[in-house]
């Protein structure tokens, strides 16, 4: 069975959808994974997020689930503090490089892309962008103020917090003290409490906002968690599988995206909570905010290919942190060209059809790791265990890479099988007919010229084999 640990609840759990087919779950999973905000560059920090749900979907899928995937595009709303204050992100955007806010948006959103492609991240199902659902997020806040959760003061429309009993319900048994009154966050004068958030924010009159709209209380722009709760609602329906996201989204982003579909709807948002920890570098999150950012453009001009950042995060669990440095980066593209090597020593026209019960076993157990919350780390230890195996014919080695880089991502179906020569298969066939006919002497000098063509036979229990030095 798959287990996933849930942040609500703090807790493994088995995973089932929630859908039923004649009373049974189905296989179709929906999941919701919170996208960038395309002002700027995504630095690696981002990308491992968006790599921890793309092992996930790898692995659902690997499962026999049907997922429908659904990210965001957050192009307005985005503001520089979690207070409903300062700059919207992409204006500040627009103003830095001196170009409309819709041409910073898709700039950054086709990088994001080339990135998500450049570190083997499947494309969602469905990309939809803040900007599109306009109306449904406004259709949102009116039934939240009919049912009373809202207040309005001078820059915008703001949920009331305290009318919801048990928000929060993500942060577990205790409140975190940043979300204390006064702590969290400078708090806007007129908010009643300092955890209240903004559900549409006015346009100040002395300034030309590029993004705004005519709503019932004024021109403006919604606040950022009413998006997420528009879009998924839009694409997946309430409540859906999965929502995904980094740690950073637990005490505030998520945790109104909850409260508005619980005060709205009277419901969970999602049934399953993840989220993936930090990467770090010189013991401090990478973030923008703290000027310590690498994109992936940085990656390649430096000479490494993006896929090691993937190889270094499959060495990590999901929500472990992961210590970031070139060292680290140069260790992983050595350690997954080493990989590359075993897999092409295995790699063979045709994969075997039957398996053993040895490679069986090799199977089984890769299911069992990936299955227990995602241990990938376990599963990548195992496979190359399962290389080094020499009771294990190539046949069964290469199908056993092959299947398991459906999770990795590795592109190890890229490794093409390498003939060997005729003259070196007709010695290893003469080879293995002497040792038959136990003329062990002459089958070892047939050995030595065989390894003076640069090619090594190993005997296993399914035959010789035979891979090139």
């Amino acid at each position: 069975m798959l287990t996933l640990y849930n942040t609500l609840g703090r807790k493994k759990q088995i995973f089932k959808p929630l859908r039923q087919t004649q009373g049974k779950p189905s296989k179709d999973v929906r999941l919701y994974c919170c996208g960038p905000t395309v002002y700027y560059f995504a630095h690696i920090g981002n990308l491992r997020s968006y790599l921890f749900e793309d092992f996930l979907k790898r692995i659902l899928a690997y499962n026999g689930f049907s997922v429908k995937h659904v990210m965001n595009i957050t192009d307005v709303g985005h503001l520089t503090s979690d207070a409903d204050t300062g700059e919207d992100k992409l204006e500040k955007g627009a103003a830095r490089e001196k170009k409309t806010v819709w041409e910073v948006a898709e700039f950054y959103t086709t990088q994001f892309k080339k990135d998500l492609a450049a570190l083997n991240v499947l494309p969602p199902n469905v990309w939809i962008k803040a900007t599109d659902t306009i109306q449904e997020q406004i259709d949102i806040i009116k039934i939240l103020e009919r049912k009373g959760f809202t207040y309005t003061i001078s820059d915008g429309v703001y949920f009331d917090t305290t009318k919801l009993k048990n928000y929060g319900v993500l942060w577990g048994n205790k409140k975190p003290a940043k979300m204390k009154a006064g702590a969290r966050v400078e708090v806007v004068e007129g908010k009643k409490n300092a955890a209240d958030f903004a559900l549409w924010k006015f346009s100040l009159k002395d300034q030309k906002r590029q993004m705004e709209w005519p709503s019932p209380w004024g021109i403006g722009f919604p606040g950022w968690h009413t998006e997420c709760v528009a879009m998924s609602k839009k694409e997946l329906g309430l409540p859906f599988d999965i929502h995904c996201g980094g740690i950073d989204h637990i005490q505030v982003h998520h945790t109104n995206e909850i409260a508005q579909t619980q005060a709205a709807y009277g419901i969970m948002m999602a049934n399953f909570w993840m989220h993936g920890d930090f990467l770090n570098m010189r013991g401090e999150k990478m973030a923008k905010s703290e000027g310590n950012i690498l994109t992936v453009d940085v990656l390649k001009e430096k000479g490494f290919n993006p896929l090691s950042y993937r190889y270094l995060c499959l060495s990590a669990h999901y929500r472990s942190k992961l210590a970031f440095s070139f060292e680290s980066l140069q260790a992983a593209q050595n350690a997954l060209n080493n990989f590359y090597k075993k897999v092409a020593e295995t790699a063979s026209v045709q994969v075997a059809e039957r398996w053993s019960l040895r490679a069986k076993n090799y199977k089984e157990r890769f299911l069992e790791f990936v299955n227990n919350d995602l241990n990938i780390p376990q599963a990548l230890a195992l496979t190359w265990k399962m290389l080094d195996d020499k009771n294990l014919a190539n046949q069964e080695k290469y199908g056993l890479a092959l299947d398991f880089d459906k999770v990795f991502g590795l592109d190890l179906d890229k490794i093409k099988a390498r003939e060997t020569p005729k003259e070196v298969l007709d010695l290893a066939e003469q080879r293995e007919k002497l040792r038959k006919a136990k003329e062990w002497q002459l089958a070892d000098e047939i050995r030595k010229k065989i390894e003076k063509l640069g090619y090594e036979v190993e005997d296993t229990a399914q035959g010789p084999t035979i891979k090139q030095n």
